[in-house]
């Protein structure tokens, strides 16, 4: 990406599949001004006019559903069917958070004094900058995109240099769904841009997903000069434990595809798995197994499993944290190196490590790819320690038979979200958050409406 131009390759072919003009500060400026605009009438609107523009925004996505999913595929590598379902999921998404706006936004309203009336009413924050992840580019920014037009605020979507594209399908949905003109606005900028939009005196509020690295950035820039909040997902390191009373099979199949669907570029995705060592060396031996599932292939073919890494770096970095958990003492039983299908492609192979520890970067770095760490535990407590030895807190999950057992352990687990026998599965009516360097804020569920909203209180003297 040029400070003009951006550029983006399919991970499978190397091919150039778009290139756009990026937004220069004065453009930027101009469609925050414009944004600010649309925000003003749309706040008028009422909420049951929102949700049917939503709902036909929905319609428009699904009606397109075959065109936008290759495109996602075409720009980060993700296998045609897993864009597909990207693609119901984040309608999925959309629609039950309609169905929740009317009591989440809904006033709260007092008890009764006499004389006076008083309630607490949740306003829009205006512009909402919504910086968006291209692992999953729909769902991580649908999570802000349809709370924050439910609740009145207009958008301004700025999708990673990897998936510029679906910004627009964004913008294009709605513009078909009769939204006002600019209530959703896709914008292209580099990163120096970026940290000036989200530092524009018209922002109400950022959302921002994707890494630490950014996140911190991002926050700084903010907080230099404006105090609204931010939201921020960024990374994961997230763990599983399974007990020796496990549903095994269950708990195999299960964090294996956890750690290896959309090539393993999921913040959420597995990627430490402590066994304890009643069956630790069972749950090797079908781990490898189950990893077979996984091929390499054209990414564009409905049926592939496991598709190209999305970003250059990813390879060599993988790579690195390979080697050095092997000369560490780490064992590599399958995979473990960078592949192609049919002389094509960035893969890397999907890998299974056994007799991982904390000394080595693939069990504290987030790897971000088709690598899944495993290490042998004695009990309980040995395993909660371990799974919190991390500076990551996304998600967690315990594998056990024992549901009592599990309810036990699952407070214990420093994480946003703990799952008992699942894992990699977001729930649009919990609240999505992480804790440590995972991040802050929270979206999804009905705590999703207050992070772009804000409270006025309405107190009313009746007699004087």
């Amino acid at each position: 990406m040029s400070e003009s131009l951006l550029i983006v390759d399919n991970p499978y072919t190397g091919e150039v599949v778009l290139e756009r003009q990026l937004a220069t500060s004065s453009q930027m400026d101009e469609i925050m001004k414009r944004s600010h605009e649309a925000h003003r009438s749309w706040k008028r609107t009422s909420l049951t006019e929102r949700l049917e523009v939503v709902k036909r925004f929905t319609e428009h996505f699904s009606s397109n559903a075959r065109d936008y999913a290759a495109e996602i595929t075409a720009s980060m590598g993700k296998p045609l069917g897993q864009a597909r379902g990207e693609v119901r999921g984040m309608i999925y998404r959309a629609t039950q958070m309609s169905a929740i706006a009317e009591d989440a936004l809904a006033d709260i309203v007092l008890p009764e004094q006499k004389g006076y009336s008083r309630w607490i009413r949740r306003e829009p924050v205006g512009v909402v900058v919504v910086l968006a992840a291209w692992n999953y580019p729909l769902l991580t920014a649908i999570n802000s995109v349809v709370a924050s037009v439910l609740a009145g605020n207009s958008v301004v979507l700025k999708q990673s240099p990897r998936t510029p594209r679906c910004a627009e399908q964004f913008a294009e949905a709605f513009e078909a769904a009769g939204a006002p003109k600019d209530l959703v606005m896709a914008i292209h900028c580099s990163y120096a841009v970026s940290e000036e939009l989200v530092a524009h005196p018209l922002a109400g509020y950022v959302s921002f997903t994707g890494s630490v690295f950014g996140g911190r950035r991002i926050y700084q820039a903010v907080a230099n000069s404006r105090f609204i909040d931010v939201g921020l997902e960024l990374g994961g390191k997230d763990p599983a434990y399974v007990t020796e009373d496990a549903h095994f099979q269950h708990a195999v199949i299960n964090l294996v595809e956890g750690g290896f669907y959309n090539a393993g570029q999921s913040c959420c995705g597995i990627e430490r798995v402590y066994v304890h060592e009643a069956i630790y060396d069972k749950f090797l031996e079908a781990a490898v197994e189950e990893a077979r599932n996984y091929e390499p292939g054209d990414p564009m073919v409905k049926d592939t499993s496991l598709g190209p890494m999305a970003q250059p770096t990813s390879v060599p970095f993988l790579q690195n944290q390979i080697d050095e958990a092997k000369s560490c003492g780490a064992r590599i039983l399958t995979g473990g190196s960078a592949t192609q299908f049919e002389g094509k492609g960035r893969f890397f192979s999907p890998t299974i490590v056994a007799d991982t520890d904390h000394s080595m970067s693939i069990a504290k770095e987030e790897s971000f790819g088709p690598v899944i760490a495993i290490q042998k535990v004695s009990s309980d407590q040995e395993a909660i320690e371990k799974m919190n030895d991390s500076k990551f807190g996304l998600t967690a999950s315990i594998w056990t038979a024992d549901i009592d057992r599990g309810r036990k352990l699952l407070p214990q687990l420093e994480a946003g979200t703990v799952f008992l026998n699942r894992a990699d599965y977001l729930d649009p009516h919990l609240a999505w958050t992480g804790v440590k360097d995972s991040g802050k804020g929270a979206s999804l569920s009905a705590l999703g409406f207050h992070a772009v909203t804000r409270p006025k209180s309405y107190h009313l003297r009746l007699e004087v």
